[in-house]
């Protein structure tokens, strides 16, 4: 009990039978100053404060980290461990797993097969006798769970030297230095320390510029030196789990994702305002891809791929309907924020984390939809697919009002399909569309009344382009059975034919539609087309 509580209730004592209206206020007075000096320490953002409550046993650790910026007195470390710890929900790291159908996991190194063949190979092997195969979340460590006050402080230390110290970053604001320079991961990888180590690996850089204030150089040389012991392995694919920088660096390889995280890793430590940015479906080819961005002192961002492009000398080898960037601060803007009837929402799309930036890349256009369906009560938002690995994949939301949609900002020239979001599978409710270069919609729907006879003269299948996916164009292979399907809500087969020539001649194919030609036993990777004065256009 409090010093001042006893003397307090002592003063109670002896006045008690004096005044009973004084002995009231003097208990109520007593109260109140025995709460307050029992107050229980000092008080943060609410943000903070809501971080602090969901850490649990690392809660100690987080408050280790505040009374240490708060007692060196440095207002903006305190405010960058504030910004940290404060969006520092949601951030982790995930370990994958390749499982069977039974959720059985299989035992699987990329790095046992001498190349991207016969891994597939081996593989496919594998799936003929055990079934199909995929890949689940194994592990999860959540970094308010589990982060140490040691490595947040020294992150904070080092992303200020570098920012503080280095010729290139005297223009960079303090707003971008946390958005830019200070985060302390890239993706989902394991953390470990990487300042000290980069930066001690560059030191050299201010006396080997020739404007050792100009970021863009700095970042070319920085870039450079990685190239010389990372680059991308498409054997990576199939090892989902971000890569940590001890492994990347004893292998010197690894899928874009890695490629981009430790060219954030080097870039940081230096100063350099460097992030990622990444479509999640590319439109008119299969797969995904990331590629870093860096700011530059007059606010633009100019895209690059670390271990592989400078900036400057980098452009993307597919068309994308979106793209995102990766943030460490949550934006309040994302659906996951927003009031809605559906909780569900799909994939990535879900997310805390991120930020559109199309506009900064590409010409778009905000579309107005109407659903072909009635919307069930249950559901108010609605999502916008991209055609990617055989199937509709969502890119974009937007709210449903009296049965129509607007999704904001979206690329043009590209085929698009309307959808919602129902038992955690994207069900299409619109017909298929082009958005075409004057913002104008060209709505694909199958005709009843006229039929063509149709000669198709290629067909396509998933390549490899360097860091990414591409699309590969051919004749139909003279053997190969194919099958034509149209679109008429769901894909509807018009036959099957078999190649005796370069060319495959289906009859009875009504016109107008959205086709999808397809090889018999394959991944189903062929890319969707119209006919267009009789021939193939691919979308």
């Amino acid at each position: 009990m409090s010093r001042i509580w006893i003397l307090t209730i002592h003063a109670i004592g002896v006045t008690m039978f004096k005044n009973a209206r004084f002995v009231v206020e003097a208990v109520v007075l007593a109260v109140l100053i025995a709460l307050c000096s029992c107050s229980s320490g000092p008080s943060y953002p609410d943000d903070v404060m809501s971080a602090l409550e969901q850490a649990g046993d690392n809660k100690s650790s987080l408050e280790a980290v505040l009374e240490h910026f708060v007692a060196e007195g440095d207002s903006l470390k305190t405010e960058a461990a504030y910004y940290l710890i404060g969006n520092m929900e949601g951030h982790c790291y995930v370990n994958y797993k390749l499982v069977d159908t039974s959720g059985t996991k299989i035992d699987f190194n990329v790095l046992d097969y001498p190349d991207f063949d016969s891994l597939l190979s081996a593989t496919a092997s594998m799936e003929d006798s055990i079934g199909e195969l995929d890949f689940d979340r194994d592990e999860r460590i959540d970094d308010l769970e589990s982060i140490s006050s040691d490595f947040l402080i020294n992150q904070i230390n080092g992303a200020f030297t570098a920012w503080r110290e280095k010729p290139w970053a005297s223009s960079l604001s303090f707003d971008d230095f946390l958005k830019y320079v200070l985060p302390y991961r890239g993706s989902n990888e394991p953390l470990e320390p990487w300042r000290e180590k980069f930066l001690q690996k560059y030191e050299y850089l201010p006396d080997s510029m020739s404007n050792s204030g100009d970021p863009l150089e700095a970042a070319r040389l920085i870039n450079d030196d990685i190239k010389t012991w990372f680059t991308f392995d498409p054997r990576f694919y199939y090892h989902p789990t971000d890569l940590g920088l001890a492994e990347m660096m004893e292998i010197g390889l690894g899928r874009c994702e890695d490629m981009t995280n430790v060219t954030i890793y080097a870039m940081r430590a230096n100063g350099l305002a460097v992030t990622s940015d990444y479509t999640p479906h590319w439109a008119n080819a299969g797969n995904n891809h990331a590629w870093n961005a860096i700011l530059t002192p007059d606010g633009s961002v100019i895209p690059f791929m670390g271990a592989e492009a400078n900036p400057g000398r980098y452009s993307l080898a597919n068309k994308f309907a979106k793209v995102y960037r990766k943030t460490y601060g949550k934006q309040k803007e994302n659906l996951v924020f927003q009031e809605r009837k559906q909780k569900s929402i799909p994939g990535w799309l879900a997310g805390k984390s991120y930020e559109d930036v199309t506009a900064d890349y590409i010409d778009v256009c905000d579309v107005c939809v109407e659903l072909d369906k009635q919307v069930p009560d249950s559901i108010d938002v609605a999502y916008l697919c991209v055609f990617n690995s055989g199937h509709w994949k969502a890119i974009q939301w937007g709210r449903i009002e009296d049965g129509t949609v607007t999704f904001l900002d979206m690329g043009l020239d590209i085929a698009y399909m309307p959808a919602l979001y129902i038992n955690e599978e994207i069900v299409p409710y619109g017909s298929p569309f082009i958005l075409q270069d004057d913002c104008t919609m060209r709505v694909l729907r199958r005709s009843e009344d006229e039929i063509d006879q149709v000669t198709l003269t290629g067909t396509t299948s998933r390549r490899l382009a360097v860091s990414t996916d591409g699309v590969s164009r051919f004749a139909p292979r003279l053997g190969t059975e194919y099958e034509l399907n149209v679109w008429s809500d769901g894909w509807t087969t018009i036959g099957k034919k078999v190649a005796q020539e370069p060319v495959l001649v289906f009859d009875s194919v009504p016109s107008g539609g959205l086709y999808w030609l397809t090889a018999t036993d394959t991944d189903k990777e062929e890319r969707i087309f119209t006919i267009e004065d009789g021939k193939q256009i691919w979308w």
